[in-house]
């Protein structure tokens, strides 16, 4: 049984307690195996390192959109001493329109440091994975558990949703992860390393497909009769409210338009043509410095500017 409290109640008045841990685990473990999508980095032959390279991707980016971009990432570079032989303005190249693109530098750096330290293995270690650039504990965790089948606490946007509305029967859980969240998790983590694995797919599955953060959908869910939230009448979240994410007209748009000035190009570009891409200079000039200071936009002599080469 979690440990954490729920001091809400039913329809009818009488209190709602979250159910206890295994009677969440067979339901979505069984739903997942129904529904789980057949997406190419939950296959055998992706390996750790295909494994590794879809998380990373994956961070605040669409499955949709992941996909292409994925395959051919790894069509290209199926091992990181692949990558690792690259400039890494050739990673940046590659990322295309996927945002973010401070994380192809940071995967670039993960495989560099996999190649000179794990023999081009991507390691299997929770330290060791912690260790290697551009590696936070989600993504040790999720590498562990989905590449090698190890028990962790496996805590993404969509994984804290479901048990926000399921064990603590609030809408959204906090803008940041917390210490009580990760303690729920470890908490309701099956005991079986490898169920213990499934179940993360499973849970991070759940909140992608059924429990989404709009519109969620409880007639296909199947621990629906064991949510304290829906059991509690779905009160509306009364939190911080929730970050919203705007495009149009911000740094990130002309930090976007520049790049792709940069990612189309053979050789160097002059300013001149950075210029023609973003009307306003002073907002143009602080996207590119800040582009310059990421280490994404190399600047030459004579004006000229390109994608990093090392």
């Amino acid at each position: 049984m979690t440990s954490i409290d729920a001091p809400l109640t039913d329809l009818t008045g009488l209190p709602v307690a979250p159910a206890p841990a295994e009677e969440l685990h067979g339901p979505v473990l069984a739903w997942f195996d129904r529904h789980a999508r057949d997406l190419p980095w939950r296959r055998p032959e992706a390996g750790a390192w295909g494994v590794m390279v879809s998380e990373f991707m994956l961070q605040q980016t669409p499955v949709v959109r992941v996909l292409p971009v994925y395959e051919q990432w790894l069509a290209r570079w199926p091992r990181p001493a692949d990558l690792a032989a690259e400039a890494p303005g050739e990673a940046v190249r590659a990322w295309g329109r996927l945002g973010y693109p401070r994380r192809a530098l940071r995967l670039h750096a993960a495989a560099q440091a996999i190649t000179e330290r794990h023999g081009g293995d991507v390691p299997r270690g929770h330290a060791q994975l912690l260790a290697l650039p551009g590696i936070g504990e989600y993504t040790a965790a999720a590498v562990a558990s989905f590449a090698y089948g190890q028990r962790h606490a496996v805590l993404d946007t969509n994984v804290r949703r479901v048990f926000a509305r399921a064990a603590t029967g609030v809408q959204y859980p906090p803008n940041a992860t917390t210490a009580a969240e990760r303690r729920l998790a470890r908490e309701l983590l099956p005991r079986d390393e490898g169920t213990a694995a499934r179940w993360a797919a499973a849970s991070m599955e759940l909140g992608a497909l059924v429990c989404t953060a709009r519109n969620e959908d409880c007639g296909r869910c199947p621990i629906a009769a064991r949510c304290v939230w829906r059991l509690s009448g779905k009160p509306a979240h009364d939190g911080p409210p929730r970050r919203g994410q705007t495009y149009a007209g911000t740094d990130r748009q002309v930090r976007g338009r520049l790049l792709a000035v940069l990612r189309e190009a053979v050789g160097a570009v002059p300013q001149a043509a950075l210029d023609a891409v973003w009307d306003e200079p002073v907002q143009r000039a602080r996207a590119l410095d800040g582009l310059v200071s990421d280490g994404l936009v190399e600047p030459l002599e004579g004006g000229l500017y390109r994608l990093p080469q090392s």
